[in-house]
């Protein structure tokens, strides 16, 4: 059995629902934020996620990050060293899924020489009947970029758990590519 740390950043503009997809992924679903707190910097948990058809474990540590510019500098200091990228944005804000770049681009200036796994998030699938984004333009985003495309609703429930097992997937893969590497040069 092996059990890897993968450190996983979340990013994106504020009030996306960063903060409601990581503690309902956390809570399994039991917790959804009723009021809104503003996080002030990084607020950081942690989730065990059994990879399929093994008895392997990737424990993800889950930077939930500040999305107002305010709080960037102190930010920037929690991402060094990510394993997995993932960004969110609110499917009824078209501003907020334009940043997305921006954040990307952010995280991935941490560790310029690897390409990280990522997703990226459209929130609030709840609200549909305010929708501003359509599936179109983030697919084609994720797409040139590498990433990975969930659209979730944290208020619901909706589809939470599949980008974070996503992530942890990629990221398992990541280390048996690696681990076989290895293997090999010791031949």
């Amino acid at each position: 059995m092996v059990v890897l740390r993968a450190k996983c950043i979340v990013a994106g503009d504020s009030t996306v629902g960063k903060s409601a997809l990581v503690q309902t992924f956390h809570s399994d679903g039991s917790h959804f934020p009723k009021s809104y707190t503003m996080t002030e910097g990084v607020e950081v948990c942690v989730k065990s996620v059994v990879i399929p058809d093994t008895s392997d474990t990737v424990e993800l540590v889950i930077f939930d990050s500040a999305g107002k510019e305010i709080f960037y500098d102190h930010v920037k200091k929690n991402w060094d060293h990510p394993s997995v990228v993932c960004l969110v944005f609110d499917l009824s804000s078209e501003p907020s899924f334009h940043s997305c770049s921006k954040w990307l681009e952010r995280i991935r200036n941490q560790k310029p020489e690897i390409v990280l796994p990522g997703v990226l998030i459209g929130n609030k699938l709840d609200l549909e009947q305010r929708r501003t984004v359509t599936p179109k333009f983030p697919m084609e985003f994720a797409s040139s970029h590498g990433l990975e495309y969930f659209e979730c609703s944290a208020k619901e429930q909706q589809n939470v758990e599949a980008p974070f097992y996503y992530l942890a997937q990629e990221f398992y893969k990541m280390y048996q590519t690696k681990a076989e590497t290895i293997t090999s040069m010791a031949m």
